[in-house]
């Protein structure tokens, strides 16, 4: 699984996908797709200009929370909003228009995309930003909608009674309109925003598991997600973001692990879900089998393929390495995405074998 806050090397940092989509990296040290050579992008990735930090900040605006717990990140430069809005936009003119951003805060971006014909829908989970947010949508005819709602929440596991901001997809976008897409056909809507600083890993996870079973948001289609998140690898410089602490205040946190926390680099992902993602052997059927598989090659990043072989399954692993053209020396360090739906899909079609998958429940409670 694509897990950026591991510390894998490049290629493990981009594993979960595993050919599910289309993946674009923005990022200090970014180059131009012509710059990359064929044999490194491998037909995963797009790279576009990095993205470059605004030199001038203000304070944070009267209208911030008093009372948050945690801190929170928002995009406070409009000289980054503006690229980003060039990202989004993709420079095609036919491209979907339809923005849901999460927990937009000041609203910077939600202006920027505004003022280039977009119709956004602002969740933000803090009502203290309602106000200012709704006040950015006047004279605009219904093209922007402001919902409190945290993205972050939604769809809960223990889904019992909720209530904002806390909701479930389901009622939200049928509330907001919103009209699922077959998965052969476009994007249906784009999200963007920022993973909340504690549990990225497990926010991640989530949406992953959302996106392989076809729930949540990816019941109304291949929707396209462009997150900032922590990353080492592909760096956004921290200082184009402020971040907002229990008083309101840019103030600097007692400890310092926080500190280093909340300085982390950031990178834009893209993501969109391929129309070939789900195959005869791959579907949203067996997609928690394929979950196992990758977790168990995680838990042990090191070890050799053939070894996870053994334990993941009882068809012959030398077979299988031959099937997938693989050395019995291999890592799984060594492994690219599409190697990973590959290896799947090879045990899937062994038909030698009654038993194609050894499981442990224990793994269903880990999170890599």
């Amino acid at each position: 699984m694509w897990v950026p806050v591991a510390g894998l090397p490049p290629r493990l940092t981009l594993s979960a996908l595993t050919g599910a989509c289309r993946l674009c990296i923005l990022g200090s040290g970014a180059a131009r797709r012509k710059d990359v050579l064929a044999r490194d992008r491998r037909g995963l990735s797009d790279f576009h200009p990095q993205l470059l930090p605004s030199l001038s900040f203000g304070d944070s605006p009267s209208w911030v929370t008093k009372c948050r717990l945690e801190p929170r990140r928002y995009i406070t430069s409009p000289r980054l909003a503006e690229t980003l809005v060039q990202v989004l936009r993709g420079g095609r003119e036919k491209t979907c228009q339809l923005f849901l951003e999460c927990n937009p805060g000041p609203g910077i971006l939600t202006q920027a995309l505004l003022e280039n014909g977009a119709r956004v829908i602002a969740l933000e989970s803090d009502r203290t930003f309602i106000p200012h947010l709704e006040s950015l949508g006047k004279n605009l005819n219904g093209k922007l909608e402001v919902v409190h709602c945290d993205f972050f929440k939604l769809d809960p596991t223990n889904c019992g009674t909720v209530k904002p901001p806390i909701m479930v997809s389901k009622m939200l976008f049928q509330n907001l309109g919103i009209q699922a897409l077959p998965w052969s056909k476009g994007i249906p809507l784009k999200v963007i925003g920022i993973f909340p600083i504690k549990n990225e890993r497990k926010t991640l996870w989530k949406l992953l598991h959302d996106l392989y079973s076809c729930t949540s948001i990816y019941r109304y289609g291949r929707v396209e997600l462009n997150m900032f998140i922590s990353e080492k690898q592909y760096q956004e410089p921290w200082s184009s973001f402020d971040i907002y602490t229990q008083n309101g205040q840019l103030e600097k946190p007692k400890r310092r692990e926080s500190l280093e926390e909340l300085q982390q680099n950031l990178c834009l992902i893209q993501l969109t879900p391929r129309r070939t993602l789900f195959t005869e052997n791959l579907t949203p059927i067996n997609y928690d089998v394929f979950f196992h598989m990758l977790k168990q090659c995680f838990m042990k990043r090191n070890a050799k393929l053939i070894d996870h072989l053994h334990s993941l399954s009882p068809v012959d692993a030398m077979d299988i390495l031959k099937k997938i053209k693989k050395k019995e020396k291999t890592k799984i360090t060594n492994l690219y995405p599409r190697d990973f739906k590959q290896l799947f899909e090879t045990i899937e079609c062994s038909k030698d074998y009654t038993c194609k998958w050894l499981y442990d429940d224990f793994l269903e409670d880990r999170i890599v």
